[in-house]
């Protein structure tokens, strides 16, 4: 481990150079270049927020803004993206890098740290834009949101941990990358982003609770709605686990990197 941190700083500069370029590549013959970095997401949520606002008229408890559902829906899909593009990203890393990993010398734990570095830049932008939308539509959120970055490199480091374990198998069983997105689908309904967990019978609530991703975006939405503090005993037990699945990850992948490069 003590190496592979050594290895990090050591190409730092590369690191940094190398974000940079990714994201310039994505948009280098656009009109809009990075801007498309948040438009997508952000008009997805649009969309959800329209439809729930205006045609369904879906209110929400405890907050007197008629957008207020559109405020839920932002603060959850906020969360909900940085998790679920970090381990979309690293679940096809390896082996979209395999000529990379074969002819160039560079440590390769460099590849994940990329990823999660041009994710949380495109987080960070859309979580911009997303401040800009609230104060359009009258809200403004309170001191309660300078928890953000704590909660935003705890779910950096949950999606590393899963996506660099998923990243590594996907190079020995092509089925992972078939897998995962499925996956994922289903615990996006299993989140609360789209709806109140209070909605549903008492029964099911202690289920929900077990999704490691139900602290994080519900957190988001009491920080950024609800001027609320974070669910702060659950996310002391999910850092536990956070840190042991990025240990994990990272594990895994320094066994597996030589027999990687043979099956790329």
């Amino acid at each position: 481990m003590r190496d592979l941190i050594l290895a990090i700083w050591r190409y730092r500069f590369f690191i940094a150079s190398s974000i940079k370029n990714d994201l310039r590549s994505r948009f280098v013959r656009s009109k809009l270049g990075g801007l498309w970095m948040i438009i997508h997401p952000l008009m997805q949520v649009l969309i959800f927020a329209l439809i729930l606002s205006e045609v369904l008229a879906a209110k929400l408890p405890g907050i007197d803004n008629k957008y207020a559902y559109a405020l839920y829906l932002m603060a959850g899909m906020t969360c909900w993206s940085l998790f679920a593009e970090t381990i979309s990203r690293f679940l096809s890393l390896f082996v979209d890098n395999g000529n990379l990993m074969k002819k160039m010398a560079f440590p390769r734990i460099c590849l994940p740290i990329i990823a999660a570095g041009t994710t949380l830049v495109n987080n960070v932008l859309l979580l911009l834009a997303i401040f800009a939308v609230f104060a359009v539509l009258g809200h403004f959120p309170g001191a309660t949101a300078l928890w953000l970055p704590l909660l935003m490199l705890l779910t950096l480091v949950l999606a590393m941990g899963f996506g660099m374990v998923l990243g590594v198998l996907n190079v020995f069983m092509r089925d992972i990358g078939q897998v995962v997105p499925v996956v994922l689908q289903a615990l996006f309904w299993l989140t609360p982003v789209v709806y109140v967990i209070k909605a549903l019978p008492e029964h099911y609530h202690q289920w929900f609770r077990l999704n490691p991703m139900y602290p994080l975006v519900t957190s988001y939405q009491n920080v950024l709605v609800f001027q609320k503090p974070p669910l702060l005993a659950d996310l002391a037990w999910l850092s536990v686990w956070a840190g042991a699945f990025m240990f994990i990850g990272f594990w895994t992948f320094r066994r597996a990197s030589p027999e990687m490069v043979d099956v790329l």
